[in-house]
């Protein structure tokens, strides 16, 4: 537990190292209010909810979040600091874990710093306040689920544009699965069990029913599943590298 304490330390401190940190931060709430005031007509709806406010998230994991996670293991092999790292006393499991938790510890960071618009609907109305914690719950879950995605990706190459681009075509599989063109394409041909496997799958159909407030526990669980498989896999990547 210690060691993993000391790997997470050292992930999450690198952040903030340089200003790149900085400059995610100030523009994923750039862009995402500039989202939900002008695109989704915040003031014009007259609803005291965050809905617009949530509407985005998706889509802007899927562009930002592999930013972060494509240099989780991808500096380290490009570097060469992953040959030291896997000669300390840790197990891949151990040091996978340490760094996924750091990147979602900073992703959480970001989440937390949109607290101002809940303020905000508060200020102007009398919003239900526990859907809006269902959807900061289910944005951070899937943020997780979007960050497992990038790391699996990160430590399959050394090069972090490679990384980048795996994980965001993945993620926008994920994401997309259960849109109506998707879903009408794959009709077409196959039977209704498997369209019902694939809007399962979708992260946006997931994420909507938890930011209306119903906290179901198969939502929960398929973000938890999506980050455990491909923590697993990430897992058995550094294992491959550490063999080596």
């Amino acid at each position: 537990m210690n060691v993993m304490w000391v790997l997470f330390r050292r992930e999450f401190a690198s952040y903030f190292m340089t200003p790149v940190a900085y400059v995610f931060i100030v523009f994923f709430l750039t862009l995402l209010g500039a989202m939900t005031f002008f695109m989704g007509g915040f003031f014009e709806r007259g609803q005291a909810d965050l809905a617009p406010f949530f509407a985005f998230h998706t889509w802007l994991y899927l562009l930002l979040v592999p930013a972060i996670s494509m240099r989780l293991w991808s500096e380290e092999r490009k570097t060469g600091t992953i040959e030291l790292l896997l000669t300390l006393p840790v197990s891949a499991t151990q040091a996978v874990v340490s760094k996924f938790l750091a990147a979602w510890a900073f992703a959480a960071i970001a989440v937390a710093l949109t607290f101002p618009i809940w303020i905000t609907v508060n200020y102007l109305g009398e919003p239900d306040n526990g859907v809006i914690v269902a959807g900061y719950v289910g944005s951070l879950v899937m943020a997780g689920a979007y960050l497992a995605i990038g790391s699996c990706f990160s430590s399959a190459s050394k090069n972090q544009v490679i990384a980048f681009v795996l994980a965001v075509l993945v993620s926008l599989l994920f994401t997309v699965s259960g849109t109506p063109l998707v879903l009408e394409l794959v009709s077409g041909w196959a039977p209704s069990a498997v369209v019902d496997v694939i809007a399962g799958l979708s992260f946006i159909a997931n994420f909507d029913a938890i930011s209306k407030g119903v906290l179901d526990l198969v939502n929960l669980v398929y973000f938890l599943a999506v980050m455990a498989l491909f923590l697993f896999v990430n897992v058995i990547l550094v294992n491959l590298l550490k063999a080596r």
